[in-house]
């Protein structure tokens, strides 16, 4: 039985490991951003983050589990007010593209993942390991698509400014998996 549990949660990994992946090849090598885009998708991905964050506040009971995502969800609600403060200043409409619609499908199938994953250890595992994978596409996202093309000094700013943030999320988000194995 706990062969077929951990073969559960690994095919589930990996469920989740191929939702998030088209965000790192198609919607990447076919797209070139406009700054209304790329703040779409900057926004996109941290409301997305807070969502998950929710899950998590919801069925786990894990303390660890339960402040990572309360970090989540301040830091990318932080990260969306400051977004939103420099779109209006500088009088951008967040504008849908191919990489926000790929994250959007992707948030639709591993919420149902989520929801549907046993409370406890099997869903607090599910939770990290998104959290790992989707912290590193969105990190692989930002250096490679978002910064490279804005034009928009202030939003390249910003984005460079969230970047190290992002990466100490996938640290904690790393050093939690280790401890729910």
């Amino acid at each position: 039985m706990k062969k077929l549990t951990k073969f559960g949660t690994w095919l589930m990994g990996m469920f989740i490991v191929s939702v998030l992946f088209p965000i790192n090849t198609e919607a990447q090598k076919t797209t070139k951003l406009t700054d209304p885009q790329i703040a779409s998708v900057a926004v996109t991905a941290n409301q997305i983050d807070i969502n998950y964050a929710e899950i998590a506040m919801k069925k786990s009971t894990n303390k660890e589990v339960l402040q990572f995502a309360k970090t989540m969800k301040t830091d990318h609600a932080s990260v969306i007010d400051m977004a939103v403060k420099l779109a209006k200043k500088l009088g951008v409409t967040p504008e849908t593209n191919a990489i926000t619609k790929s994250l959007l499908a992707g948030e639709v199938k591993t919420t149902k993942s989520l929801k549907a994953a046993k409370a406890g250890h099997d869903f607090d595992k599910a939770y990290i390991d998104n959290e790992v994978t989707y912290h590193e596409a969105v990190i692989k996202t930002v250096e490679t698509v978002l910064i490279p093309q804005s034009q928009n000094a202030e939003l390249k700013g910003l984005l460079e400014k969230v970047l190290p943030t992002l990466k100490t999320h996938l640290e904690h988000a790393k050093m939690a998996q280790k401890d729910i194995k």
